[in-house]
């Protein structure tokens, strides 16, 4: 009897340090995707880029550092899709309230347009995410991070700043084929695809660059509705580590925004170049190798 009930103690004793142990790691993961939400959208409020090209590698690596269980690609790429909405939803009700009472720059055929076309090319690129392996998301990250790596370190312009929204004009064909291919390839890694956009953006549609930053979070946001629901069909997002990386996500924008108009950001944008090339770097590496 002595014996049997020594065993059952002894189990229950492992019991209690399996729960305790599963309840420690459960917060350390909370509190490093909270971490990872902060420090992406903190960049990307800084610099005005997307925070996907940030988030990516953070997401793809910084877990298991912290021995925990390391997210695939599917799934990195879907939690980055869902702080890109939020994220992006932020941005535009912000700027949207922020216009209020003054002039507005906020484009709506551009937006309708681009909009629509990029709504739709995530879309397709989410759910044909589905059948590309790990790998071949990362190669695709690979490429984004090499082109976002220039377009941070080449600048870019847009010619007659001084134009209103209705002076504005653009070749349509050209707006809306960028946009669906954009939102096509961003799409499969869970961007919003905004680091790439602007650009074309400001330098081949000519937009002015208030017309395009105001406009661009609200393109962005339909690519990010195209892209969530891809990423939901494809059933690859962890719920609960996905919540917290998008309430970091939103403590750390503001912060960004706040803190950019105080500091040389070039300074900032040419040093996070260097670390999206090193991550790049280090993703083709382990492509490569």
């Amino acid at each position: 009897m002595n014996q049997q009930r020594g065993t059952f103690n002894s189990n229950v004793r492992r019991h209690d340090i399996k729960l305790n142990w599963r309840s420690i790691t459960l917060i350390v993961q909370l509190v490093v995707m909270i971490f990872i939400g902060i420090i992406g959208s903190f960049f990307s409020g800084l610099l005005g880029i997307g925070g996907a090209i940030i988030n990516f590698p953070l997401l793809l690596y910084v877990p298991s550092w912290f021995g925990l269980e390391a997210f695939t690609s599917k799934e990195v790429a879907s939690i980055s899709m869902l702080q890109v909405f939020f994220a992006s939803l932020s941005g535009m009700i912000t700027n949207r309230m922020s216009s209020r009472g003054g002039e507005s720059y906020f484009h709506k055929p551009l937006v309708i347009q681009m909009g629509i076309s990029t709504l739709v090319g995530s879309l397709i690129g989410s759910l044909s995410s589905m059948l590309m392996t790990s790998g071949t998301i990362n190669v695709i990250y690979g490429f984004l991070a090499v082109i976002a790596v220039l377009l941070m370190i080449v600048p870019t312009r847009a010619t007659m700043e001084n134009r209103s929204v209705s002076e504005v004009t653009y070749h349509s064909g050209i707006a809306m084929g960028a946009a669906f291919i954009v939102g096509g390839i961003a799409g499969i890694v869970g961007a919003g695809g905004a680091f790439i956009l602007i650009p074309i953006m400001l330098t081949i549609l000519k937009i002015p660059t208030r017309i395009t930053i105001a406009s661009s979070l609200a393109i962005v946001f339909l690519s990010a509705v195209g892209g969530v629901i891809g990423k939901i069909a494809s059933g690859d997002i962890p719920i609960w580590p996905s919540l917290f990386a998008v309430a970091g996500s939103l403590m750390g924008a503001p912060i960004g925004a706040i803190i950019s108009r105080k500091m040389n950001v070039r300074l900032l944008r040419y040093a996070l170049a260097i670390l999206i090339a090193v991550t790049a770097v280090k993703i083709w590496i382990d492509i490569l190798g």
